[in-house]
């Protein structure tokens, strides 16, 4: 008999395969002697009691052996010749996983990407992390893997509608994550160990007969003599590139492909976004608030480092925690010498003293109607882009950005000195009031005062703002049929994950990744 039971045990405990076939005997309400395994299906911590468990869900074999669990992912097999051509436009998680789809289904990927290999994108962060210069085409958030490739690895997620995020996990496994990220319920990676993974994925590709092309950068589109029909793209280097479908998977930080869009007069439509700056805090801090732990007693070896996930609406305007990073650094993301943005990454043991998020405000496509009458659907790019200016000349140049203590931020007040932060290029103290737009700073003081009831210290005097965080999200939705998943007025062309506006992190990206190459290889593939 095969059962799936939940049983709580300590953290120390829960490792322990005796305790936990005792645990699920009692469960069960049957012997001991007549369990024969018990296979961990997933695990989470209950921290909301002073005594802290974890909750494992299991399936428990009762006189019988556990079966095998099933195998992992293999590689995908050769391609045939001849076999149909998919131009995928970026080389993100969402790029990644569609070729290895297409791969799966018979279909040649022609992967473009305009920046460089995840390997030597390491060696192009110095300049703007030591410099203060950015490379265009090769920084935090342009390369191999995306901007994911150093932003934590965090594979949680909730678009369990657009695939299985099961089989995305296991392809992860496949090709070198730690088989925990099967059971974990909130899984990561980490930024250390991401670059090893997404080198065995371009050479799984490779091997198969895909192409991966790096430094090159789409920059004008091939289409019928009608204009209906997308044919490929053109790129920098004077290249022409053709094939039967394009999977345009380029991030929400591509705005040159934004703009190649509106010059084509490609459909594009305003969407909700959300701006705000980086909170960081001490991490024995936020352990202390999540664990309950006595003042001045560290978390115990057996728990990892604590995080949160806030949020509220008020007035029909929310305000939320995003990308929160236990452990981590805050890292310059700007594409351009003119911006400074910042985002949040960690390593795998996530054992920095710092902890940071994004404490984020909505933006909803009104908020830029000002902008409306000059930049058309890209109305809100350029709002996120004079906020980025701003930002850059408020820190005051070298990629510094500016930073006030949160009890200064309420009390309308420039900090006269600031603590240790895990932003390399360094801060400067700012009013943040007066580069952020009202509403924002609005509703960053709402929050302040709202999440403080569930994390003592939230706002007090270790809490650290830091502006400003731009890429939540992309400003722009490319439209696509739910039938087909292509664009509804350009045949040939599958909008996809992030930049289009249909997803919002490494596994949501990497699902819509796998949906658009189905959709493209029964395009390319009528017959099948």
């Amino acid at each position: 008999m095969l059962r799936e039971v939940d049983i709580r045990l300590t953290p120390e405990e829960s490792g322990e395969e005796r305790a936990r076939a005792h645990a699920a005997a009692r469960v069960l309400g049957v012997p001991f002697s007549r369990i024969r395994g018990v296979r961990l299906l997933k695990e989470s911590i209950d921290a909301r009691q002073r005594t802290i468990y974890k909750q494992l869900h299991c399936i428990v074999a009762v006189d019988e052996s556990l079966p095998r669990p099933d195998p992992l992912p293999e590689p995908p097999r050769a391609l045939p010749h001849g076999a149909p051509r998919v131009l995928i436009i970026g080389c993100g998680p969402a790029g990644l996983f569609a070729a290895l789809r297409c791969l799966e289904l018979g279909v040649k990927p022609v992967v473009l990407e305009r920046g460089k290999d995840v390997s030597s994108r390491r060696f192009d962060l110095k300049p703007i992390n030591c410099l203060g210069h950015v490379l265009p085409d090769s920084n935090y958030c342009f390369g191999e893997g995306g901007a994911g490739a150093f932003s934590d690895g965090k594979l949680f997620t909730r678009a369990t509608k657009r695939g299985s995020v099961a089989e995305v996990y296991r392809l992860f496994v496949a090709y070198g994550a730690s088989p925990s990220i099967l059971t974990d319920a909130h899984p990561h990676i980490g930024s250390d160990k991401l670059p090893r993974i997404i080198r065995s994925m371009r050479s799984s590709i490779q091997a198969a007969g895909g192409e991966v092309n790096f430094g090159v950068r789409a920059d004008r589109l091939l289409r019928s003599a009608d204009g209906r029909r997308l044919l490929g793209v053109g790129t920098a280097d004077g290249r022409e590139w053709t094939a039967g479908a394009v999977i345009l998977a380029t991030g929400h930080s591509a705005r040159d492909i934004y703009e190649l869009l509106a010059r084509e007069k490609v459909l594009m439509e305003r969407k909700a976004f959300a701006v705000g700056v980086r909170i960081e805090h001490p991490q024995s801090l936020i352990d202390a608030a999540q664990y309950h732990l006595r003042p001045g007693s560290s978390r115990p070896p057996s728990l990892p480092a604590a995080s949160y996930t806030l949020s509220a609406t008020r007035q029909g305007r929310g305000v939320h925690s995003f990308c929160m990073c236990p452990g981590g650094f805050i890292v310059p993301a700007a594409t351009q010498d003119d911006e400074v943005v910042v985002n949040g990454m960690s390593l795998s043991r996530r054992n920095s003293p710092l902890a940071n998020s994004g404490f984020v405000v909505s933006v909803f496509p009104e908020d830029t109607d000002e902008l409306l009458p000059q930049y058309g659907p890209l109305s809100g790019v350029a709002w996120q882009k004079r906020l980025e200016q701003a930002t850059a000349l408020a820190g005051g140049g070298m990629m510094k950005a500016p930073a006030q203590l949160a009890t200064d931020f309420l009390a309308h007040r420039v900090s006269a000195s600031l603590p240790r932060c895990g932003y390399r290029p360094g801060i400067t103290a700012w009013d943040l009031r007066a580069l952020l737009p009202p509403f924002v700073s609005a509703h960053l003081e709402l929050g302040l005062r709202l999440f403080e009831r569930n994390i003592p210290g939230f706002s007090g005097r270790h809490a650290l703002l830091i502006g400003s965080e731009t890429r939540t999200s992309s400003p722009i939705r490319i439209p696509r049929l739910d039938s087909s998943l292509q664009h509804p007025f350009l045949e040939g062309l599958f909008p996809c994950a992030e930049g289009a506006g249909y997803a919002g992190g490494i596994v949501s990206a990497a699902l819509d990744g796998r949906r658009c190459a189905t959709a493209a290889a029964a395009f390319v593939r009528p017959d099948h």
